[in-house]
């Protein structure tokens, strides 16, 4: 029997009604489950990485917790989830500091989704700070060895 494209939940309903037509079983009990469900969490996080899920429920929040959590230059109100639905990539911006995320219909995760946590400028500005002053204390040690050499 063909499933692709169907939940589990279809595909079981499927499954038990053929078994019921094909007069092969009475009352028929099937379960399924997926075994390669998993998620990616990557960008600004602890441990970004792919995790694989054992139940096929996981919500935004919880993909986050396995991931180590946000870092603190992570953009809160800036995290992106790539989906892909029937083909075709879906690109949906979440804000996790907006209570309307418990009811978007992206809370809870499908299998591969993918979610990117942006860092803020915060974090880019430190990294660059660091150059600066790499330049600044090498500038300061050529003024003082052309001093020196003066006299």
């Amino acid at each position: 029997m063909k499933v692709e494209g169907l939940s589990t939940a279809d595909a079981r309903e499927m499954i038990q009604t053929k078994l019921i037509k094909g007069d092969y079983l009475k009352e028929p009990v099937v379960s399924l489950r997926l075994t390669n469900f998993k998620v990616s969490v990557l960008g600004d996080v602890a441990r970004p990485g792919v995790y694989p899920v054992q139940s096929e429920r996981i919500t935004v929040i919880e993909a986050l917790g396995l991931a180590g959590d946000l870092n603190i230059t992570a953009k809160r109100n800036d995290v992106l989830l790539v989906r892909e639905n029937q083909g075709k990539r879906q690109q949906v911006r979440l804000d996790l500091q907006s209570k309307e995320l418990f009811n978007s219909p992206y809370y809870y995760l499908q299998n591969n989704d993918v979610l990117v946590i942006t860092p803020s400028s915060a974090k880019y500005a430190s990294v660059d700070s660091s150059y600066r002053n790499a330049s600044l204390i090498i500038s300061a040690l050529s003024v003082i060895a052309i001093i020196i050499s003066r006299f």
